[in-house]
């Protein structure tokens, strides 16, 4: 007979389970998380993320590109409204713009499971200290505010900048789903990323160690790599 020590079961997880995400306001030196609100990030994110010149942004997204106000509007308005997925807008604190949003999604706080998805980033924004500074943020609020075990990023397999992405910012590759769904009419093969929370203070001291001042030169260049851990 099995004792618990030699058991495949896995190991015991105590604790209580995690909680569900709140629209909160996180400050860093970059960059603000704060809760989606067309009223305030309509104008900023269609500038940067809307119309016929932004149509590759949205190439791998379930929703857009869209080419008209009104229907990007109502597209804020839906996701700002939205609790699973709960969305979050990006500021930018050199321009006081919102330069992108994201979402925690597919939550299960009883399995302490949460997504990370629906990013979207105005051009600008792309490949800054802020931008890396958000998803940081996002990632430390879901394991040392919430209580999450594991953080996961899904993405299409042939959008190799997602891809890139997820391994620069720490997470583990852990395979493909093959015919994971239909996104515009489309079939998708789905790669999974995820970090756990055992991982987290190594990926944490990478962030942190990538986001300090001294890590840029005075042209705003960095020395290190966050990817080189």
């Amino acid at each position: 007979m099995l004792n618990e020590e030699t058991s495949p079961v896995g190991p015991p997880v105590t604790g209580p389970e995690a909680k569900w995400p709140v629209p909160i306001t996180i400050t860093g030196r970059h960059v603000v998380v704060e809760p989606l609100n067309p009223a305030n990030h309509a104008d900023a994110l269609w500038e940067g993320c809307g119309g016929a010149a932004n149509h590759d942004l949205w190439r791998y997204m379930h929703s857009g590109p869209m080419d008209n106000r009104d229907a990007f509007d109502a597209y804020l308005s839906n996701k700002a409204a939205s609790v699973d997925p709960m969305f979050f807008a990006f500021i930018d604190q050199s321009t006081g713009k919102a330069g992108g949003h994201a979402a925690y999604m597919r939550i299960d706080a009883a399995q302490r499971v949460i997504e990370v998805g629906s990013i979207v980033y105005a051009r600008a924004f792309q490949r800054t200290r802020a931008a890396t500074e958000a998803m940081y943020l996002m990632a430390r609020h879901v394991f040392e505010e919430l209580g999450y075990r594991r953080y996961e990023w899904k993405c299409n397999v042939l959008n190799d900048a997602s891809q890139r992405a997820a391994q620069r910012l720490g997470f583990a590759f852990e395979g493909v789903f093959r015919q994971h769904m239909i996104v515009k009419g489309r079939s998708r093969d789905t790669a999974w990323y995820a970090m756990l929370d055992t991982e987290w203070p190594a990926r944490k001291e990478a962030f942190e160690r990538w986001l300090a001042p001294g890590n840029f030169d005075n042209f705003g260049r960095q020395k290190t790599r966050l990817g080189n851990r």
